[in-house]
């Protein structure tokens, strides 16, 4: 690792009181951060799988738009690491990685019942987070591109967190 090797920083979380799932993906990618947007990546299956979870075609709104749907459905967004050194994107080349405190996160959340993680590096610092919880805990195949698993075999996975989302 060299020192020329950027620190990256996630986004704040996007709740309100009425969040219900929080999905908890590592560290944006590259294209995330240069955009400033969760799941900017064109070819991150995110909004798409989202779509057919809430059944509203979310990749067609502007990304303001995206994040209102997501709350109004009762939906959060953020990350487990706050900081890390990673060249490129790939979860794989996180080093010193600073958490998010998530757990402290879902104390403030009154109407949570799951915490969902996008992928295996976000699931495995996600429940370390963690520890023991009482929220139910969800591991979604990863949304990125680098996870070459198809859109129709990731799917059913992520189908499950309208389990969590029903009155």
């Amino acid at each position: 690792m060299t020192q020329s090797t950027p620190r990256k920083s996630s986004f704040p979380p996007v709740i309100d009181g009425g969040v219900r799932v929080l999905i908890c993906g590592s560290l944006p990618g590259d294209r995330s951060l240069a955009a400033q947007q969760y799941y900017a990546h064109p070819q991150n299956q995110f909004w798409r799988l989202m779509s057919a979870v809430l059944d509203r075609d979310l990749v067609a709104l502007a990304y303001p738009d995206r994040l209102a749907a997501l709350l109004e459905a009762r939906v959060g967004l953020w990350d487990v690491v706050a900081t890390a050194h990673r060249p490129g994107s790939t979860d794989a080349a996180l080093s010193k990685i600073a958490p998010n405190d998530i757990a402290a996160l879902a104390t403030t959340l009154p109407d949570l019942r799951a915490i969902a993680f996008n992928g295996g590096t976000a699931l495995r610092h996600g429940l370390r987070q963690l520890g023991a919880t009482s929220y139910a805990t969800v591991p979604l195949p990863s949304s990125s591109p680098l996870h070459t698993v198809g859109f129709d075999a990731k799917l059913p996975n992520w189908l499950e967190l309208r389990n969590h989302l029903d009155h």
